[in-house]
């Protein structure tokens, strides 16, 4: 497989400058349709790139990968709907999944027996792949120890404007937040979504990844992100502290699914069990600071059993389907703060 990949793009090269044969001779090197997958994937690089290798290690497949963030993926896949150019959306929160169903093609996976029953879709319209509890982080420079302990705390004017928060229409798991938030503050939802926008000032960060910078560089004082992001900043040597809400939080998966009309359908049914398989939940929780979806196996390090953090009833069907109107209303209150 490797020896064929060198060969493609040796050819490639040499037609590119001239040197090498026309075009259509490179087919020679290409795989039969038969073998190949393609992947539309918002993991980062070092998520997915381990796991696609072994795969294509195990099954001879080829894979092409393509990345993105999971909205901008999500409305490529809606727009390809009539020829799909993808066979597996891999990565994203389920809600957001969920909002866009009509691009998937329900499947059970081979080892589905083995999936906690809680992060399963009754529908089987996703394949869970980790399990993301969101968290709070404070900077340990500059917060005490206590001062940030729950959602509510968030509404703190103290801190106004130093509240690291991503915009979710572009990153999931900062919708899953959002949403989060107007379960475990007792309060009217328009209201609090007034009240946040209004704490942040109006700001948000273009994506999750630029959270955890704005925290642990003290231009935020406390930020919202997910429980592995923030664990492996704190690994790294970062001046940050993990929070679980203790008025209640969520874990939602994120997952896989099978594009409706995938041309290759077999080759990604293969990869979406391949994704649960025992040896690839175990390198989630041994090097990625990810739980597993499996019940058989248990969370790497000191991590409290989800047993033992307080969660709220969130409902990934009611949330998702009114993710539109959520994120209007959103985008509403946080431009009034921007204008102000």
């Amino acid at each position: 497989m490797r020896r064929k990949r060198l060969a493609a793009a040796l050819c490639a090269l040499l037609v590119l400058t001239g040197c090498g044969p026309a075009a259509p001779e490179t087919a020679a090197y290409a795989p039969a349709e038969e073998e190949r997958l393609v992947i539309y994937t918002s993991h980062k690089e070092e998520v997915y790139r381990p796991i696609v290798k072994e795969f294509e290690q195990r099954t001879g497949i080829w894979v092409d990968v393509v990345t993105g963030g999971t909205n901008e993926l999500l409305e490529r896949i809606r727009a390809e709907a009539d020829h799909p150019a993808a066979d597996v959306m891999f990565g994203g929160g389920v809600e957001s999944l969920a909002s866009y169903r009509d691009c998937f093609a329900p499947y059970a996976c081979g080892e589905a027996e083995n999936i906690q029953t809680r992060f399963r879709d009754g529908g089987d319209l996703w394949t869970p792949f980790s399990a993301l509890p969101v968290v709070l982080i404070y900077n340990t420079k500059l917060v005490r120890p206590g001062q940030v302990t729950g959602w509510r705390d968030l509404l703190d004017p103290g801190l106004r404007g130093r509240i690291a928060f991503a915009d979710p229409s572009v990153s999931g798991s900062s919708f899953t937040a959002l949403g989060t938030f107007l379960l475990a503050v007792d309060g009217g939802e328009e209201d609090l979504l007034r009240a946040l926008a209004e704490n942040l000032a109006g700001r948000q960060l273009e994506g999750s990844g630029d959270v955890l910078g704005a925290v642990a560089g003290g231009g935020a004082l406390v930020g919202v992100t997910l429980e592995e992001t923030a664990l492996k900043r704190i690994a790294a040597g970062d001046d940050l502290t993990l929070v679980y809400p203790g008025d209640g939080t969520s874990c939602v998966p994120d997952a896989s699914a099978l594009i409706r009309g995938a041309a290759h359908e077999g080759n990604a049914r293969a990869f979406l069990d391949f994704t649960v398989s025992e040896a690839v939940q175990r390198l989630l929780t041994e090097q990625f600071f990810r739980r597993s979806v499996r019940g058989d196996v248990e969370p790497a390090g000191e991590l409290p059993a989800l047993e033992d953090i307080p969660l709220v009833d969130y409902d990934v069907e009611r949330v998702s389907g009114r993710r539109d109107e959520l994120l209007m209303t959103w985008a509403f209150y946080l431009g009034e703060e921007e204008d102000g």
